[in-house]
């Protein structure tokens, strides 16, 4: 934190307050009290609050994809359905113990009734982008022969939704991890049988 320069320090600041007392539950001048400023001088850094939260989503979105592997090799595909699956259970992992992906989906969660960009940008990370991602992917193990041939965006769903419910549980409830990660688990193993015949683990 010492190395922060006070813009970062400031959206730290943020998404701790805004993931434990809502969006709308925090005024600039208590992030500013966080981060050791008066509020007038937050607005040296930030126009205002919109504009803390927007450079957080994408600082955000910046970490999500650093850590779920989407800088590195985007096109690289999975050389078997057992690669595949261990990959997108690395994936979930990351998604379910990350500070920084975690606070953010606390924020989402809390928001999405109130605020239409909230509402957003929830079906974005929790299912459109994954699903979107999965997709290209299944389209090319399909083109492979890895994976059966069917409409890629329809199995992504398929894929992606159960698992992106499951993850919600576990916010809820972080004492049912081992459950749910079984579930997810077991999930996988049946969609390896019915779509890429892969083994059972």
């Amino acid at each position: 934190m010492k190395d922060m320069s006070t813009k970062e320090r400031i959206l730290y600041a943020a998404l701790d307050l805004f993931s434990e007392k809502s969006y709308n539950g925090v005024g600039v001048d208590l992030i500013a009290e966080n981060v050791g400023l008066k509020g007038p001088s937050l607005y040296r850094h930030y126009k205002g609050k919109e504009d803390i939260f927007n450079s957080l989503i994408d600082m955000v979105n910046s970490h999500y994809e650093e850590g779920f592997g989407l800088k590195q090799n985007p096109k690289e595909l999975p050389k078997s359905m057992d690669e595949l699956m261990e990959n997108a259970l690395e994936k979930i992992k990351f998604t379910m113990h990350d500070d920084i992906v975690r606070k953010t989906r606390r924020i989402l969660a809390m928001e999405q009734f109130r605020n239409k960009r909230m509402a957003e940008l929830t079906s974005y990370y929790h299912l459109e982008n994954l699903q979107q991602m999965y997709a290209g992917i299944f389209a090319g193990l399909m083109e492979k022969g890895i994976l059966k041939k069917d409409d890629p965006k329809y199995l992504a769903l398929e894929f992606v939704a159960p698992v992106s419910l499951l993850i919600h549980v576990y916010d809820r409830q972080p004492e049912r991890e081992e459950e749910v990660l079984d579930k997810i688990r077991k999930h996988f193993e049946h969609f390896a049988k019915e779509y890429g015949g892969s083994r059972k683990w």
